[in-house]
């Protein structure tokens, strides 16, 4: 030991003035920590090495605080090295403390005396030339030596030469952390505890990190994959096994790696050093716990860390680190995850959270166009989940701005700018349905690198999952939350009108151009209804403006839109001419000239109906000819270059060009899914039913939009969700999807802004899952369970809106929603209170299929379980009332019909919408 702590020579590592830092003062322990410039969210997703020295790791301009608080002498068991030296840190707004012995000390000194030696060696590597010309550019420094560590070990340091060592020690670190050329080295960062993502201010506070040998497995699946079984299957390290992983059933094998382990206040993850990937992340649940020790672990000096997911097993040199790393986890859990780690309402994975900013929407007009403005004011990350994703839908109607609010588009213009867009869609039985999600993969991921797509679950030979993720969310950067019963996906856009035609009802007026707004507006064209009379007037030389016939309601939002009002001659009046580039108007009809020589027609405001019919018929057929193009503009006679970051089209008023018919259903948008299902999902554009001859199915559901915690946990479910398909994939071969991390609740976010009201409540966020979507070993039914606390405690009535009703707990159907409704009834008779409750759901389920002519099996099924529940059988809500009658009241059979005829009487009314359940 003497021998090599003589060979520290002090003047091996010298100062050098292009070494230092600069920007951190001499005396860090005494200079107030400057103000921190917050590192990326996105640094996570740049994997490096750990023995990279490129990419950022500390704080721009902020110090690194150092104190050594704590001396703990053991010279009974450690001879050589009997002091262990708690240390703290503190760099701007992150502490953290570490413990070390003066082994350690020695070794990072003897790892940056070799690191500087090899700079001064020619090696034959391009990256080490890089570095070694840098460090040879600059000039030696004379001055100053950075204090060594002293030639005494620690056995022979006496206790009352403890504080001296403890200052040396000190002054050491906070040397070596000036200089920007050690404290980036790996063995410094090991040293501290430190990674790329140990500062990342989303990521929220720091806790204990370091270098830890795990053992493989520890994950379960619902499924094996690759033999079909049914029993629970474990994936094991690749370190071990070469190609597919193995099945075992009766016994187990096992393997060690190494992993760089992070604790943080919502969860725990580890990573590879030797690329830097995220390997598993393990979240805060009402099952995660500690075990420590042999007993507890199998493993001797062993920690588990257990979740009702995963559980990941750590081993340790000594016992005493086992002890520390399992107490610091514990500890770091309890402080800061409380809000995942307690029981909570209706047993739901979070909290109530107080105070939220929220939004309802009704039909998916406004719903579309606040998801629209969502999406273009993403920074950092896009999660969406779908039942049923159609990549060409627009989301902003009518279209006035080419393809400017297709999805697609919106989707593409956001990863060009750096946004991670992670997409996750339910993967169909296809035999079963046709919702071609394997189109929608391809398309998404063909768009740009960043867009990720993950189907799930997927169905085997052996083995098909009858269950559907039938969930709708968008997320935005982890603060803003959409989410309800809308698909992005045809068919879905509808508004309070819920028009049964759309034949070509938008026109715009020519007037001169102006210059393009600098930034995003949303003016609107005024909408003209196919049962109105439709009038025109054309603009001449002198800007006369002639009548304009009746528009939409102005006060619908979502459905109708007001074009701008033009001042001439001291009357303020508004104008819609027809191009003739677009319409060919009958020879009978006046014409008159523009300033630049161009004709213009007017359409005589005494035409019929037949006429206005036949001129929108043939705009169709001759201008609107759609095709699956990404470059053609609908609407529009030209497709015109268009600067998506500074100006949108819906603020472009009075060019010829953006003249023109413009749809709000557009191709295989325009549906009626019970008289015919979709077909040739990859041919967007082209109609499949005739809109001349059949009207479409209009659609009518709910969504809400959240702000701050309560979109965090939206997120997290995403993030629980996505990383453990990730898993699932990689069982497959696939490893191109990154795992996700959740943002701190104590992160800063966005603040929220919407049009139009805003509520403020206590929102909680429900979910269902179970181990197949998961790989949760306990089932949560919050939803279940909120249903029904909200009908136990309602007072006056209940009202329930649905696609569909099938509830009545036995054997077959285990929700109790129905017994729920039933007792409730039951209990208000007994108290001789009034009572309501109203069902409303649509006539028929949204299926294709002729139920008169012996067609629409799945519409039978469906009918067929929806009146068990409302009136037939033993089970019926209805029938479990009369049999209550008949044990002895007798006047129950008019609260029994009372409920019926209110039932059947809403629903009839709601017969011309479908519903998808929220």
């Amino acid at each position: 030991m003497s021998q090599f702590s003589g060979s520290l020579d002090q003047d091996e590592l010298q100062d050098d003035p292009e070494e230092l830092d600069m920007g951190c003062h001499t005396d860090l322990c005494g200079s107030k920590p400057l103000e921190a410039r917050a590192i990326s969210f996105q640094a996570i997703y740049n994997f490096l090495p750990f023995k990279s020295m490129d990419g950022v790791i500390f704080l721009e301009d902020v110090p690194i605080v150092v104190q050594v608080t704590e001396v703990e002498r053991f010279t009974s068991t450690r001879v050589l090295n009997p002091n262990l030296y708690t240390i703290e840190l503190s760099h701007g707004d992150f502490k953290w403390k570490i413990k070390r012995r003066f082994k350690h000390f020695q070794g990072l000194h003897q790892d940056l005396l070799k690191f500087k030696a090899l700079l001064k060696i020619p090696l034959p590597s391009r990256m080490h030339s890089v570095k070694r010309r840098s460090f040879k550019g600059r000039r030696r420094f004379h001055g100053e030596h950075i204090p060594t560590l002293p030639r005494r070990p620690d056995a022979l340091v006496k206790e009352e030469q403890l504080m001296n060592r403890k200052m040396q020690l000190e002054d050491y670190l906070r040397n070596i952390l000036k200089r920007p050329l050690y404290r980036t080295h790996p063995s410094t960062l090991e040293f501290l505890e430190v990674s790329r993502i140990s500062f990342i201010q989303d990521l929220g506070p720091k806790g204990i990190e370091g270098l830890i040998l795990k053992k493989s497995g520890g994950n379960t699946f619902p499924v094996c994959y690759w033999c079909g079984s049914n029993s629970v299957c474990y994936r094991w390290s690749k370190s071990r096994w070469n190609g597919s992983p193995p099945c075992f059933s009766s016994h187990v094998v096992t393997a060690s790696c190494f992993r760089w382990l992070v604790v943080k206040d919502s969860f725990v993850l580890y990573m590879r050093p030797k690329d830097g990937q995220v390997g598993t992340v393990m979240m805060y649940d009402k099952g995660f716990h500690i075990k420590i020790g042999t007993r507890e672990t199998g493993v001797r000096h062993g920690v588990t860390v257990e979740n009702l997911c995963r559980a990941l097993t750590i081993k340790c040199s000594t016992y005493r680190q086992a002890r520390w790393w399992g107490h610091s986890i514990d500890e770091f859990a309890q402080m800061f995850g409380q809000d995942y780690l307690r029981e909570n309402r209706h047993g739901s994975f979070t909290p109530v959270r107080e105070n939220t900013t929220s939004k309802w929407f009704v039909n998916a007009a406004g719903y579309f166009d606040a998801i629209a403005d969502a999406l273009e004011g993403a920074k950092e990350e896009i999660f969406i989940t779908a039942w049923w994703l159609s990549p060409e839908i627009f989301l902003k109607r009518p279209v006035v701005d080419g393809n400017m609010w297709r999805l697609d588009h919106v989707l593409k213009r956001k990863a060009q700018q750096g946004v991670k867009i992670f997409v996750l869609l339910y993967k169909e039985v296809e035999v079963v349905m046709g919702l071609n999600s394997e189109y929608t993969k391809k398309t998404l991921i063909g768009l740009h690198s960043n867009i990720k797509v993950i189907r799930h679950p997927d169905h085997m030979p052996s083995t098909a999952l009858l269950w559907a993720h039938h969930e709708k969310s968008v997320v935005i950067d982890q603060s803003l939350a959409f989410l309800g019963g809308i698909d992005l996906a045809y068919g879905r856009w509808d508004d309070s009108q819920h028009r049964l035609t759309d034949v070509g009802s938008v026109r715009r007026s020519p007037q001169p151009s102006p210059a393009l707004s600098p930034s995003f507006t949303h003016q609107s064209v005024a909408t003209v209804d196919e049962d109105e009379e439709m009038k025109f007037s054309a603009v001449g030389e002198g800007g006369k403006v002639g009548d304009l016939g009746s528009v939409g309601d102005p006060q619908e939002s979502s459905g109708s839109f007001n074009l701008p009002m033009m001042e001439e001659q001291g009357e303020t009046n508004t104008s819609l001419t027809l191009p003739t580039e677009r319409l060919k108007i009958p020879s009978e009809e006046k014409s008159r000239n523009s300033p630049d020589g161009s004709e213009y027609k007017y359409y005589s405001s005494r035409n019929s109906l037949n006429s206005r019919t036949q001129l929108a018929r043939e705009c169709y057929t001759k201008s609107l000819s759609l095709h699956s193009s990404d470059s053609y503009y609908l609407g529009l006679h030209h497709s015109l270059p268009l600067p998506y970051e500074t100006s949108s089209l819906r603020s472009y008023f009075g060019s010829a060009e953006l003249c023109g018919e413009t749809r709000f259903w557009h191709g295989k948008d325009y549906c009626n899914f019970i008289l015919k299902d979709w077909v040739k999902l990859n041919k967007p554009f082209d109609d499949f039913i005739d809109r001349y001859k059949t009207p479409r199915m209009p659609w009518h559901d709910v969504g809400v939009v959240v702000h701050g915690k309560a979109a965090r946990d939206i997120a997290r479910h995403f993030i629980q969700r996505w990383n453990f398909a990730k898993l699932v994939k990689k069982r497959s071969g696939a490893t191109c999807y990154p795992y996700l991390v959740p943002k701190s609740l104590s992160a800063p976010m966005v603040p929220a802004e919407y049009d139009g009201k805003s509520t403020r409540g206590n929102v909680q966020v429900l979910r269902s899952v179970c181990q197949w979507s998961t790989g949760s070993k306990v089932h949560e039914e919050s939803i279940h369970l909120a249903y029904i606390s909200a009908i136990q405690n309602s007072k006056h009535f209940i009202y329930l809106e649905n696609q569909f009703f099938i509830s009545c707990a036995d054997k077959t159907i285990h929700n109790s929603i129905g017994d729920a409704i039933t007792e409730r009834i039951l209990r208000a008779y007994r108290e001789k209170k009034t009572f309501r409750v109203y069902v409303v759901m649509p006539l028929l389920p949204g299926f294709e299929g002729d139920i008169s002519s012996g067609e629409g099996q799945a519409i039978k099924a469906i009918m067929y379980f929806n009146y068990r529940t409302m009136c037939r059988g033993e089970h019926s809500i209805v029938e479990r009332l009369k049999r209550w009658q008949i044990a002895g009241s007798s006047t129950s059979h008019s609260a029994a019909c009372a409920l019926m005829l209110t039932w059947m009487g809403v629903w009839s009314l709601n017969s011309f919408t479908c519903t998808a359940s929220l």
